[in-house]
């Protein structure tokens, strides 16, 4: 093969110091060191790389593609090697984190860029959840770390946990819902008579699990927590909603709350992952999520 990175690390000195000369300097070679690298890939791929100018070295149209392709590469080889001599320090190559909808992704975006003043070279994969979704990625190994998740920790051990702020919820509709003008409390048999929003459970490998509905309900059914709230906003069914993420749209005029006969009692979540992991970055962020700071900004995200 004509390419390798040497060619192509002689190819980009040259162009960037403008001769041989200046090239084999930073390089720390001979200038004819250089010289036959090049004569040996122009001969090797059939075409002319440098128009000589005097002093000078000018590349051709097919140099300077050749340049910046060959850039893209030799950033890709320098990017690995960082990553590998990472990997031998005991930062992960990658880390996944899930997040509940309940909790917005943008919450954990400024935890994220404090976490890139570490440079471990770990590379930050996040992704969403519903319900039982989140415990479901962390037990299947599409996680390694959950955040938003319910407090019941599934049976057979192996995960450690730490909580975050209670959940507390509210029972709303659209102001021109017709449940509005129900006598107050509702009780199950008034709410039963009109359509509630629900959210898919996302797992995969565990039975899903349905919250907050009541058999016999018609049921219209999104795909995360914002669906829902939108979808309520619109008038087109009636449920629970966490609080924080309702607050504003209440605030607004958007939704009601509603009194109910039995509310729904306050639900706990956490953070967890598998205790016998013990990558660097996971317990970056593990010691992130310790401090009261960290859980308040995402218990209280909306």
């Amino acid at each position: 093969m004509p390419l390798s990175l040497d060619a192509l690390q002689t190819l980009d000195a040259i162009a960037r110091n403008g001769s041989f000369a200046r090239a084999a300097a930073e390089l720390h070679r001979v200038p004819s060191a250089l010289t036959y690298t090049i004569q040996q890939l122009e001969s090797d791929l059939g075409l002319t790389l440098f128009d000589r100018e005097g002093r000078r070295a000018v590349l051709t149209a097919a140099g300077h593609e050749l340049l910046n392709e060959g850039r893209i590469l030799l950033k890709v080889a320098a990017d690995l090697e960082c990553r590998i001599q990472q990997v031998a320090k005991g930062w992960e190559t990658e880390l996944r984190i899930a997040f509940d909808t309940i909790t917005p992704l943008r919450s954990l975006f400024g935890l994220i860029q404090r976490f890139e003043s570490q440079r471990s070279g770990t590379r930050i994969r996040l992704s969403t959840e519903v319900l039982g979704g989140t415990w479901d990625a962390l037990m299947a190994g599409r996680a390694d770390l959950i955040v938003g998740a319910s407090a019941e920790v599934p049976s057979g051990g192996g995960y450690a946990v730490l909580p975050l702020m209670p959940l507390q919820w509210v029972f709303a509709a659209a102001p021109s819902h017709p449940i509005v003008g129900e006598q107050q409390p509702l009780t199950e048999a008034v709410i039963t008579r009109y359509r509630a929003i629900s959210v898919a459970d996302s797992s995969r490998n565990t039975p899903p699990r349905t919250v907050g509905l009541i058999s016999g309900q018609d049921v219209l059914t999104v795909a995360t927590m914002s669906d829902k709230l939108e979808a309520q906003i619109a008038g087109l069914g009636v449920g629970y909603l966490p609080l924080h993420l309702a607050a504003a749209a209440l605030g607004e005029g958007k939704l009601v709350a509603l009194s109910v006969l039995f509310p729904r009692a306050d639900t706990g979540r956490c953070v967890a992952w598998r205790a016998n992991r013990t990558g660097k970055a996971l317990r970056w962020f593990i010691h992130e999520f310790e401090k009261p700071e960290t859980v308040a900004a995402i218990s209280n995200a909306s």
